[in-house]
């Protein structure tokens, strides 16, 4: 477009006309400028396992896990979408944390979203209501089948379908399929998170998103193999992993919170207080996992990556001990009820003679290390050579340095019969009773048996036939030896005063 020649005297009217024609001409384009182009909106960014840069665990023995993911993104400048998929099925909305690494001051998260209404046929269905749908059927016809497509409107989706189907509402239409035009955006493949962000910073990111799952845990199973003298013993120890958070972890950091933790319902705070110590504690790795005490637990690291898999349970080795000294214990515990009550005349009382391994968690051992709770299976070898099942218990938590004791069952060639041989009353509240308890040996070497005996009350030994040792308040405790194909008979009288 040309500026118009304006001649002097043309305005000789009046400068207002000037300034109006002045101000006309210059908003008129320039003949050298371009229009515009339009700026395409910015779509949603998807993130997937494609983008991975990095993934931890860490799994806590309280069915939970914190997952650390981080990947690589471009994103729009300015305000954008961030769609995150590939994350665990189980996942806490409410602990999910995102930031940038690359640059944090210039990333913002202004809105997010868990999106879980997953893709199914029920689910297409339902979303589909007020929309067409073909429907497929295939129809026999003069002996030969055709196939037969049907444009029709669902109605309403309750307990089964009402479609519109010409001028018609038809129900009990079953098709063999069903063809959907698209997916509905508010129904997803896998759960989403979304989130609406303003990025001010570069086009591509390292985004860290941290969050708590469920239905991962671990646990600790032990192998303890005794030698045929009872003397030594090998101690192995496994950690298995339980994963159906519903996603895999692929070449991940993994990390095991040993320790009783205490759950709130503010999930984000824990998720704070653990997610930047237990993923920065992975340096050093002298063993299968490098151990450490954290916080009021203890932290357990794999000193190489691994993968988990949805659905599947994983074994690692976490300790091996050699050589380790063992002693076994023959125990026979007594009850409270005893010391109030005449019990079972005419005859004895069988107790059940108990057999128990104690070793100490020491470095001096092989061991040394803190032993999570789990299951320890004993086995020992028999005149063969071969290796036999003998039993199992749980063991608590075990800091190194502390004794661990395992009962595996009762002894089959022990026995332990006892009777009350006088019961007398001294005073009101003051009594004197008299316990007689004969144990028989039919093992092929001599045997040790602890006897404990529960005395409620205030009581005193009077006399017994084996030393008494006061190991609390309310209990005491004889050690009784008994030779091969022998039977050794523990008695005593105790005043107790209620």
């Amino acid at each position: 477009m040309q500026t118009p020649r304006i001649s002097a005297r043309s305005f000789a009217g009046g400068s207002l006309a000037l300034a109006a024609v002045l101000t006309l001409t210059s908003l008129a384009p320039s003949p050298a400028a371009p229009a515009a182009a339009a700026q395409p909106e910015a779509g949603p960014v998807t993130a997937t396992l494609s983008d991975q840069d990095e993934v931890a665990v860490t799994v806590y023995n309280s069915n939970i896990a914190l997952v650390r993911d981080v990947r690589r993104v471009r994103l729009y400048p300015g305000a954008s979408e961030m769609r995150f998929v590939d994350i665990a099925a189980a996942v806490n909305p409410a602990t999910v944390h995102v930031r940038s690494l690359t640059d944090p001051s210039r990333f913002e998260i202004l809105e997010q979203n868990y999106q879980y209404d997953l893709l199914d046929p029920q689910r297409l269905l339902r979303k589909y209501v007020g929309r067409d749908v073909t429907l497929v059927r295939t129809r026999q016809d003069n002996g030969s089948s055709r196939t037969e497509e049907v444009s029709a409107r669902l109605l309403a989706y309750n307990e089964a379908p009402v479609w519109r189907i010409g001028n018609e509402i038809v129900t009990g239409f079953h098709p063999e399929q069903y063809r959907f035009p698209e997916i509905p955006q508010n129904l997803h493949s896998r759960p989403t998170l979304v989130w609406q962000l303003q990025n001010g910073g570069p086009a591509e990111h390292r985004v860290e998103t941290s969050y708590l799952t469920g239905n991962m845990t671990w646990n600790a199973d032990y192998v303890l193999t005794v030698a045929r003298d009872d003397a030594k013993a090998d101690l192995d120890g496994w950690v298995t992993v339980r994963n159906t958070s519903g996603a895999a972890y692929t070449n991940a950091k993994l990390q095991l919170v040993a320790g009783e933790l205490n759950r709130v319902a503010d999930g984000q705070a824990l998720m704070e207080r653990v997610v930047g110590k237990a993923m920065r504690e992975d340096r050093q790795a002298p063993e299968a996992f490098a151990r450490e005490a954290f916080s009021e637990y203890h932290l357990y690291a794999l000193n190489r990556r691994t993968t988990l898999l949805e659905s599947e349970i994983k074994q690692i080795s976490m300790l091996s001990g050699g050589g380790v000294p063992v002693k076994k214990l023959f125990v026979v515990n007594g009850q409270q009820f005893y010391y109030r009550n005449r019990h079972h005349p005419g005859s004895p009382l069988k107790d059940a003679v108990r057999v128990f391994y104690k070793l100490r968690n020491e470095e001096a051992a092989g061991l040394g290390v803190p032993m999570p709770a789990g299951i320890v299976r004993v086995y020992q070898a028999d005149s063969k050579g071969g290796v036999q099942f003998a039993g199992e218990d749980r063991i608590d938590h075990t800091p190194k340095d502390e004794d661990v004791t395992l009962q595996i069952g009762s002894a089959f060639d022990i026995m332990c019969e006892r009777k009350q041989t006088d019961w007398e009353k001294i005073a009101g509240d003051t009594y004197e009773m008299a316990f007689e308890i004969r144990l028989r040996n039919h093992k092929a070497t001599p045997v040790t048996i602890e006897v404990n005996e529960p005395i409620a009350g205030d009581w005193t030994m009077l006399s017994s036939t084996h030393q008494a040792r006061k190991t609390d308040a309310w209990a005491a405790q004889f050690n009784v030896t008994v030779g091969t194909g022998e039977e050794s008979v523990l008695r005593y009288r105790v005043r107790v005063r209620w």
